[in-house]
């Protein structure tokens, strides 16, 4: 996705209400592929660009630092009060130089107390970029399940 395309639309949430839903939580649960191709998973803090992308922190020496480096494809499934859940699928990147301290920035706007981790031996920050989401709310009726590929 180019920052400030838009997504296919297949219903009608826009991609603010989308940023707003992703913005009020602070955790995801991380998927990802093992260097042997077996699913692995993590919970993580989040926190999201009004383009949607969702910024992690890590440190190199976790199964999901390696992990991503080999194999970028990355899932997400955020949300888990009630049946309102967002599933996101994307590609895993580390920012660098200008753009590294433009998402650090982005990230610590939402976890401010995060700062600290800058002295951890091998910090490390990734960018997902999405390719499909979808939204969907169990709690109403009929359900409301919207889908967007970018």
């Amino acid at each position: 996705m180019r920052l400030g395309s838009q997504p296919k639309r297949e219903i009608g949430m826009t991609r603010a209400e989308l940023y707003a839903f992703i913005s009020r939580h602070k955790l995801g649960v991380l998927g990802y592929l093992s260097p042997v191709g077996t699913p692995q998973s993590a919970l993580v803090g989040i926190a999201v660009t009004p383009e949607l992308e969702i910024i992690f922190d890590t440190v190199n020496s976790s199964r999901k630092y390696s992990a991503l480096l080999r194999n970028p494809a990355a899932s997400f499934v955020i949300g888990w009060v009630g049946e309102v859940t967002v599933q996101y699928e994307g590609f895993a990147f580390q920012p660098s130089g200008a753009d590294l301290d433009r998402y650090q920035q982005l990230y610590f706007t939402a976890w401010p107390e995060c700062r600290d981790h800058l002295i951890w031996p091998g910090i490390a920050y990734f960018v997902v970029r999405p390719q499909w989401i979808r939204h969907s709310d169990f709690d109403r009726r009929p359900p409301l399940i919207e889908e967007f590929t970018y």
